[in-house]
């Protein structure tokens, strides 16, 4: 990994975090859901409220991963955490570290922002992955099913 650097996102990072986001769509066989601009990016990353923060994997000068993470909140602990909501390696770049690296500068963020915990979730079928994060001893959280709201479904509660 001598030629592999990470560095947070900047705002004329716009075209490559949604290529990482497409990509990641595509492995996961999601592109159809993948509704994302650059100009939504720009807004929701670095506008007057930022909501997410996204940190580059480069080899040399070619990028080949993103982690794209947020704060949450754990009563129980009262202390915060970072949620990662997307890691990704191209697929010819994996196998040489950078998954872990991107995930290590993740650990180390929430140690010096003093989060209780680091969480994520995989999809249920992506062995690679789970036997990946395993391999860094992260626990799975079988016991938790996560529930979700969108769309029409949403906007309905919210008037209700």
């Amino acid at each position: 990994m001598t030629n592999f650097q990470i560095r947070k996102a900047r705002q004329n990072d716009c075209g490559v975090i949604l290529h990482f986001i497409r990509s990641l769509a595509a492995y996961e066989n999601l592109s159809h859901e993948v509704i994302a601009t650059e100009e939504a990016l720009q807004r929701s990353l670095f506008g007057e409220k930022a909501f997410a923060e996204v940190i580059l994997g480069f080899e040399d000068d070619k990028p080949v991963g993103f982690a794209l993470f947020f704060h949450n909140y754990s009563t129980f602990l009262a202390q915060p955490g970072l949620y990662l909501e997307d890691l990704f390696v191209e697929p010819d770049s994996r196998g040489r570290g950078y998954g872990k690296a991107l995930l290590k500068e993740l650990a180390r963020y929430a140690v010096e922002r003093n989060c209780g915990r680091l969480e994520w979730s995989v999809l249920d079928w992506n062995q690679p992955a789970i036997d990946f994060y395993l391999s860094l001893r992260a626990a799975p959280m079988s016991d938790w099913t996560t529930f979700r709201l969108t769309g029409e479904d949403l906007r309905r509660l919210s008037i209700s």
